[in-house]
């Protein structure tokens, strides 16, 4: 069994946590920006493949006392790198964390690295090259408290970038901040779905992939796992084959996004056909104003501007307004939840909340609301 630990989202911790339980994470603990667990190699290659919330996927290879820049480099040099790396295979340090006496990031890994290709030139002779953008191996070292804890990558690029999404509105939600907030409001595959504020599409995108049992991480071009040396690529595929084979034909219920601009209605629609599921979802241009439910019940989510990076020099109020009437004319007998990170305007929706959950939207303090709509 390895220990594992799964970044994400502040707040969105104890989220996280079910899902890796629910793919079959053991000993699952919610830290600070994260999740332990432990598991064998599937269960890696699982995660990766499967979990929606995550960035990244760290295998931890040790844990030392660490308060001097060569308690570091001792530290690293103790461990057994053949094991993780050929010198033929290119090579990346991230540093977190700090002690009182390793406080500069950029030399913590500087000295990680150094640690690392000494080995391999006094055992070899030769050494793995540095390559910042897509290296072969990722090493990770976190200092806190005293203790440098060792980490490889076994993701590569951050989960959130599916690999579906090469059209973007000017702020888009993360896609994992999108799933978050699907599974935030409990909806189920059976139910309707409805973003009358769509932008680019995610928060629908999300909805049909999790529908129709979609692996985000199908559409992903290459893993961090795989360039490793124990890497299983039988395993790997069987996995893949499985979750290809456990998609689904069709959505149970509609799933719609509208939005009044035209041009971002087309990037939504090229980033449902990226991820094979253009068929499925409707994406059309539409002014908030004359937007219908599309069933008679469901759950309409939506995140309009909050005046931060979009919507400056508009009357946002006025929108927030209007939103609030279209769901209570429109939408009687659905639940809304609609995110906002300007409390003022959210103020200006007219509706009295039945509940709140406090989200972060990269560093934004937001809120996500829930209204019943009789």
């Amino acid at each position: 069994m390895v220990h594992y630990f799964a970044t994400v989202a502040r707040g969105l911790e104890s989220l996280a946590a079910q899902e890796i339980e629910a793919l079959g994470g053991q000993n699952v603990s919610p830290g600070f920006c994260g999740v332990d667990f432990t598991g064998d190699r599937p269960l890696l290659y699982r995660v990766n493949l499967w979990a929606r919330l995550p960035f990244r996927i760290l295998a931890t290879v040790a844990t030392f006392p660490c308060a001097t820049a060569d308690d570091l480099y001792d530290g690293i040099q103790a461990l057994d790198w053949s094991t993780y790396l050929t010198p033929e295979q290119t090579l990346a340090v991230n540093a977190t964390g700090k002690t009182q006496r390793l406080n500069h990031s950029h030399f913590t890994a500087l000295q990680v690295k150094n640690a690392i290709v000494d080995q391999q030139r006094d055992r070899s002779g030769s050494r793995s090259t540095v390559d910042p953008q897509t290296p072969d191996v990722q090493v990770n070292v976190h200092l806190y408290q005293g203790q440098a804890t060792v980490s490889l990558d076994s993701s590569g690029g951050s989960l959130h970038r599916r690999g579906y999404r090469p059209a973007v509105g000017m702020a888009p939600l993360k896609e994992s901040l999108a799933a978050a907030l699907v599974y935030l409001t409990e909806w189920q595959p059976d139910q309707a779905f409805c973003d009358p504020m769509c932008g680019s599409g995610t928060l629908p995108l999300e909805a049909s992939l999790i529908a129709l049992n979609h692996a985000p991480g199908l559409q992903r071009d290459r893993f961090g796992f795989e360039t490793w040396p124990d890497f299983d690529p039988v395993c790997w595929q069987q996995l893949r084959q499985e979750a290809e084979a456990a998609q689904r034909p069709e959505l149970g219920a509609p799933i719609v996004g509208c939005d009044r601009d035209q041009d971002v209605i087309e990037q939504a629609r090229t980033n449902a056909e990226c991820c094979g599921i253009n068929t499925h979802l409707e994406f059309y241009q539409q002014d908030l104003s004359t937007v219908e439910a599309p069933a008679t019940s469901g759950v309409v989510l939506c995140n309009p501007p909050y005046g931060k990076r979009l919507g400056q020099g508009e009357d946002l109020a006025a929108l927030y307004k209007l939103l609030g009437n279209v769901l209570k004319q429109q939408f009687k007998g659905w639940t809304a939840y609609v995110l906002s990170g300007n409390k003022a305007l959210a103020q200006s929706i007219g509706l009295k909340s039945a509940q709140r959950w406090p989200i972060y939207n990269g560093t934004l303090p937001c809120q996500l609301m829930k209204y019943e709509l009789y």
